[in-house]
């Protein structure tokens, strides 16, 4: 699956824990990365700066629905499920 343009939820739903370059306390789950465009497209994206948890996420049918919205719920949702472990 190649990632939706104009989508934005996997720099918006889930939390990066680690510090990384321009968001020095990383970012908690549901807040905009400082770093997602107005065309919501990632300006660090091929840029060594770019977080690793960034770099490794693959657009899948099940993470990433059928719309920007199912995306951001179905994130959202693996986000909650991940920290009540």
């Amino acid at each position: 699956m190649q990632c939706r343009s104009g989508c934005g939820a996997c720099c918006i739903a889930p939390s990066i824990t680690r510090p990384y370059y321009g968001m020095p306390h990383g970012k908690p789950a549901g807040v905009r990365c400082v770093h997602l465009d107005d065309a919501m497209n990632c300006r660090l994206f091929n840029d060594p700066r770019r977080p690793a948890l960034c770099a490794a996420f693959r657009a899948e049918p099940d993470i990433c629905g059928d719309s920007r919205e199912q995306a951001l719920r179905l994130i959202g949702e693996l986000e909650v499920a991940s920290q009540s472990h």
